[in-house]
Formats: C-alpha cells, sequence, structure tokens
C-alpha cells in the first residue's frame, strides 16, 4: 500500500524539479568557446594525435644512439670462464700458467660494469619509415582541425534548433491564446443559443490539440539545450535561451568548391604518402645496414668496482639476404596498401564534390521555399483577421475559424522551420567548402 502513495509523490517532486530547472541565456560565441575548451572529441582527436607524434618521436632512434649500462657479477670454477675473469682484472701471474691451476681453478669471483653503444649509420629502410610516422603526425594534426571545424559546424545547428524550439513555443503560446479567447466567446454565444455544443467541443478539441503541441515544443527546448550541454561537457544540464533571434543570413554559393586544401582531404593525402613511405621503406629492408658499435667495460672481484678497465668499438655491415620471402610479401602487401589509399582519396574527393553539389541544390530549395512560405504566411494571416472578425459579428462558421487559426499556426511553424533550413544549408556549405 506504501508503495502506491510513493508513486505520486515522487511524480509531483520531479515535476517541482523541472519547473524550478535554471534557465541561462547563453551565445553562439560562448557555446563555440566552451565546447573548443572541454568538448570530449576535441580531446580524443588530441589525444590521438599526441599518440602519433609520440610514433614519430620513436623514430629519432634512426639517428640517435642505443646507450645501455650493466653490472653483473658471476662466481665460476670453469677453467675458461675463471682464466678469462682473471685477465680481465689484470690479475694473472706465473702460477696461473700451471697446468694444474688451469685444468682446475679454484673459485673466482667477478664483477664487471659495461657501458655499450650502437649507433645507427646507414639504415635506408628506417628513414623511410620515419618519413611515414611524420605524415601519420602531420595526417592527425589535420584531422583534429577537421573534428574542430565539425564541432563548430555542429554547435551552430544546435544552437538553430534552440531558436527554433523557442520560436515554435512562443507561435503555440500565441495560438493557445487566440484560441483561449474565441473559446470564451464561443462559451458565451453558446450561452446565449447562438452556437451549437458541437461547435463549443471542436473549439475544446482544438485548445487540448494546441496544448499538446506546446508541450512537445517546450521538451524540444529541453532537448535541444540538452545536446548544447553534451556537446560542451557540462553535466548540469541547464535550460539555454539563446540571445540572437533566428533570422534569414545570407550568403553567396557562386562559384564555391571543394578545396584540395581542406583539412580532411589534405589529411588523407598524406595519409596516402605515409603508405607510399612504407612501401619504400619495406623495399629498402632489402638493402645491407651499416651500424657502428662499441662499449667501455670494469673489472674487479669486488662489488662495484673497477681496477681493470677496458675498450670496444667497431661498424658492421649486415645483410639480411633471405628471410623465406617474408620481405616479399610485406613488400607487396605495403604496395596493396598504397594503392588502396590513392584510391579512397580519389573516392573521398569525389564523394565530397557530390556532397557539395547535393547542397548547392538544397540551399537553393530552401531559398525558394522560403520566399512561398513567406508569402504563404502573410496570406493566412490575412485569412485569420478576416474569418476571426466575421467570428465576432457571428458571419463565419466555428470549423471554418478553426481551420484558419490552424493553417495560420501551421504557417507559422513552416516559416521559421525554412528558416532554419535555409541557414543549415549555408552553415553546411561553408563547412564542405572550408579551407
Amino acid at each position: 500500500m506504501k508503495k502506491y502513495i510513493y508513486i505520486p509523490i515522487v511524480l509531483l517532486v520531479l515535476g517541482f524539479s523541472m519547473k524550478a530547472q535554471e534557465v541561462l541565456p547563453i551565445t553562439k560565441s560562448e557555446i563555440l568557446s566552451r565546447v573548443s575548451e572541454n568538448n570530449i572529441n576535441i580531446k580524443i582527436s588530441e589525444e590521438k594525435f599526441k599518440q602519433a607524434r609520440a610514433d614519430y618521436r620513436q623514430t629519432n632512434a634512426v639517428f640517435l644512439p642505443n646507450i645501455s649500462a650493466s653490472h653483473t657479477g658471476i662466481a665460476t670454477t670453469n677453467p675458461l670462464m675463471a682464466f678469462g675473469s682473471k685477465l680481465n682484472q689484470e690479475i694473472l701471474t706465473q702460477n696461473d700458467f700451471s697446468p694444474a691451476l688451469l685444468n682446475a681453478p679454484s673459485q673466482i669471483e667477478n664483477y664487471a660494469t659495461k657501458f655499450e653503444f650502437q649507433q645507427p649509420l646507414v639504415n635506408l629502410d628506417g628513414i623511410y619509415q620515419r618519413k611515414a610516422a611524420k605524415s601519420k603526425m602531420d595526417a592527425m594534426s589535420l584531422k583534429s582541425t577537421r573534428t574542430q571545424d565539425y564541432l563548430a559546424f555542429e554547435v551552430k545547428k544546435a544552437y538553430m534548433q534552440l531558436q527554433l524550439a523557442y520560436k515554435a513555443v512562443a507561435v503555440l503560446e500565441k495560438a493557445l491564446e487566440a484560441t483561449n479567447a474565441n473559446k470564451k466567446l464561443a462559451d458565451n454565444r453558446f450561452r446565449q443559443g447562438y452556437l451549437q455544443h458541437a461547435d463549443v467541443l471542436n473549439i475544446e478539441v482544438r485548445v487540448t490539440e494546441v496544448q499538446n503541441q506546446l508541450q512537445t515544443a517546450k521538451s524540444n527546448v529541453q532537448n535541444a539545450s540538452n545536446y548544447l550541454s553534451f556537446l560542451m561537457n557540462d553535466e548540469t544540464y541547464v535550460i539555454y535561451t539563446p540571445t540572437d533571434e533566428l533570422m534569414v543570413t545570407t550568403f553567396k554559393v557562386e562559384d564555391i568548391k571543394v578545396s584540395e586544401n581542406r583539412s580532411d582531404i589534405k589529411a588523407m593525402q598524406l595519409a596516402s604518402i605515409a603508405y607510399k613511405a612504407i612501401n619504400k621503406a619495406d623495399k629498402m629492408a632489402f638493402l645491407p645496414r651499416l651500424n657502428a658499435f662499441g662499449s667501455y667495460e670494469l673489472y674487479d672481484n669486488q662489488v662495484f668496482q673497477g681496477d681493470a678497465n677496458g675498450y670496444l668499438f667497431g661498424a658492421q655491415l649486415s645483410w639480411d639476404i633471405f628471410q623465406g620471402s617474408k620481405r616479399f610479401g610485406k613488400a607487396q602487401k605495403s604496395k596493396a596498401e598504397f594503392e588502396k589509399s590513392k584510391l579512397e582519396f580519389q573516392q573521398y574527393v569525389s564523394q565530397s564534390n557530390l556532397e557539395l553539389n547535393k547542397a548547392k541544390r538544397a540551399f537553393l530549395d530552401a531559398a525558394n521555399k522560403l520566399k512561398l512560405n513567406t508569402l504563404a504566411l502573410k496570406q493566412s494571416e490575412e485569412s485569420l483577421r478576416i474569418r476571426t472578425n466575421r467570428f465576432k459579428e457571428g458571419l463565419e462558421k466555428t470549423s471554418d475559424l478553426l481551420m484558419a487559426e490552424t493553417q495560420y499556426a501551421q504557417k507559422q511553424l513552416e516559416y521559421f522551420q525554412t528558416i532554419f533550413e535555409y541557414n543549415y544549408a549555408q552553415a553546411y556549405l561553408q563547412f564542405l567548402t572550408k579551407e
């Protein structure tokens, strides 16, 4: 029984919390700034760039030496190891050459401190791998830029959706106010016997319909606000009000085209260059490598001591002549990846041009639709004014008045929706042609 008592209490608390939700005015520039600082997608793209940069920095090993240090301690009675340890420690005496001591030496301890370096001199495949890593890093930087461009476009779209939602609320609030006024007038005329009860019911149905539409419009305001909060990575989820009005902006679509300097296209171009460098590196792996090496060693029979020392340096020319056709397959694979990247780049540019042509047509369609809806809005407004005056004088049917009211509200909503589509088409064209 208690469970059924708690349910309406919870619903009542939720209703009060929604009414008490904070409402904040916000500008588009403020949203753009906060998205640039806090958006998770931007942060992810930045981390991807850091990963690519770290991969590139690893290729410094092509030019820089590899230096290591070690300290090793052993105890042995192995004849060869014992003799060699004494030799390294520079403690051999004439007695150590006795056959009996050479064949059966007593246990000896040897502690060696060793510093080693390896210096690449000629490593052609590593050089091309470094070029590939550099192209990949630059491509990730451009992808991060394109992510920021896309989110700026998404902010414009979301902000316009918020503006449109508030316009819908304003239109429906006025429609509800007018419908309530007509309902009041109809109630009076019904009591006076000038209207049928069915006419009054029709107006009541219209009132309920507008109330439902208004509630949906208010929910759209919350949805648009929440999406902006998501873009800004703001978990407070307040209700925002736009400080800018939804109005027609101007934009010329002549002579605009997709530029190959657009960051995402440039990134794909660099990715193709990276695949080409990888293929070059796989081919260069067939050539020999030249590396220098050296070491400095300290020996003693005590830990971390070094009474005896010596050094070694030299160079090595190594050549892996055959690895069971492994390198042939690897080179063929990288060649195929390079060819695929060129085709993907060509397809991406073609698809971008296709999208631009589609966006141009959408913009022109929205411009024509805006002209027609502007005219239709004026006509429906005038029609409603005439029918309202005639209804007040008893010369107009209730159904005709309701139809005129519905049409006028619908045309207002269509008008603002068309402004949104027109401005959105412009923003999308700018996004597609941004260098």
